[in-house]
């Protein structure tokens, strides 16, 4: 298998339309075996867009439970191969010991959550109850809204990955992550957060669907409200509501729907 580097590469495509047949370049999105290695022991590996694998490696690092802050992470070193990425994460003693307690080896899809979990006790874990102060406006996340898809460069590009953005109090995005698989934009997003000083109040608004994994991400970080581009499950509503994050679902232009804490949306309606 080509090792393909860069977020999107060229391929030929042949077109039918309207009974004729023409053939064009096309650009589609990279995906990739991202293996990630703690201090020298394999530990999952997932299919994911080869880009910002070093904010991947911290937000997993943090949203697994494998740290508990960024300064557990000593070093991260990418080794480029035929056959993939791997991401060699160098560990502080204390979290090295801890994961060798609950090591577990997955072998993720297109970033699957929970894939490889052994039980339905290790599926469904419940996080420390958010503590963020966070108060926005509706047209906060307005504006992040419309602000959306003009941060999504590789998908305008292929039209196949997954957005998270970082916005705001006030709505504007201070940053977004892409990836083919949501989880693993989130998780970008998640460590570039953890590492450069974007602000300490905002939220997340991601491009795909509300999902169980999703809500126990932003938590894991005590990040007070997420919303999506589209639904959430039915999971990610009871989670969401059980450790306090504001869970927003069909986030478009003038319209979005509140499932549960809507004490952080600031406005004489609610």
């Amino acid at each position: 298998m080509a090792n393909l580097t860069g977020p999107a590469h060229r391929v030929e495509r042949h077109i039918w339309m309207d009974g004729q047949v023409s053939l064009a370049d096309d650009i589609v999105a990279t995906e990739t075996p991202v293996a990630l290695v703690y201090n020298g022991i394999s530990h999952v590996v997932m299919m994911a867009s080869p880009s910002y694998l070093e904010d991947f490696a911290f937000g997993f690092s943090l949203t697994e439970g494998i740290v508990k802050t960024s300064s557990q992470i000593l070093d991260v070193e990418e080794l480029h191969t035929d056959l993939g990425v791997e991401l060699q994460v160098t560990l502080a003693a204390e979290a090295f010991a801890g994961l060798k307690q609950r090591r577990r080896n997955l072998v993720g899809r297109t970033g699957c959550g929970l894939c490889g979990a052994e039980s339905l006790s290790q599926a469904i874990t419940l996080p420390s109850p958010v503590t963020s102060d966070l108060r926005v406006p509706h047209s906060a996340l307005q504006r992040a809204i419309s602000e959306l898809s003009r941060h999504q460069e590789l998908q305008r590009q292929t039209g196949a990955v997954h957005g998270a953005a970082w916005c705001d109090t006030q709505g504007e995005i201070m940053a977004l992550r892409e990836d083919v698989g949501r989880h693993n934009a989130l998780d970008k997003l998640i460590g570039l957060i953890s590492r450069n000083a974007l602000g300490k109040e905002g939220f997340v608004l991601v491009t795909s669907r509300a999902s169980y994994e999703m809500v126990a991400k932003v938590a894991s970080v005590n990040i007070g409200l997420l919303a999506a581009v589209s639904g959430p499950t039915s999971l990610a509503v009871t989670l969401a509501k059980q450790c306090g994050v504001t869970l927003v679902g069909f986030s478009r232009p003038n319209r979005h729907v509140i499932y549960c804490n809507k004490k952080r949306f600031v406005s004489e309606n609610l």
